[in-house]
């Protein structure tokens, strides 16, 4: 595993919006994501994705995290 620094978190705000998060200072519950093409992948499976952040997460969301993770 490596360490946090080294990772995007992508987070639930208290809003309810799910979104990268390149500080790691918002609020709201996070989950954290290397950035190689595999982990990316893997971590933003619609069903990992609402596990780790505890909310229903649609098919639209992942492909936009997935977007805005590959234009970084």
């Amino acid at each position: 595993m490596k360490p946090k620094k080294e990772m995007t978190r992508i987070v639930k705000t208290v809003d309810g919006n799910i979104e990268i998060d390149r500080t790691g200072k918002k609020s709201g519950r996070g989950t954290y994501v290397c950035e190689n093409r595999e982990c990316i992948e893997k971590a933003l499976r619609v069903q990992s994705l609402s596990k780790a952040l505890d909310t229903k997460v649609t098919i639209e969301t992942v492909l936009q995290l997935k977007e805005d993770l590959s234009n970084k």
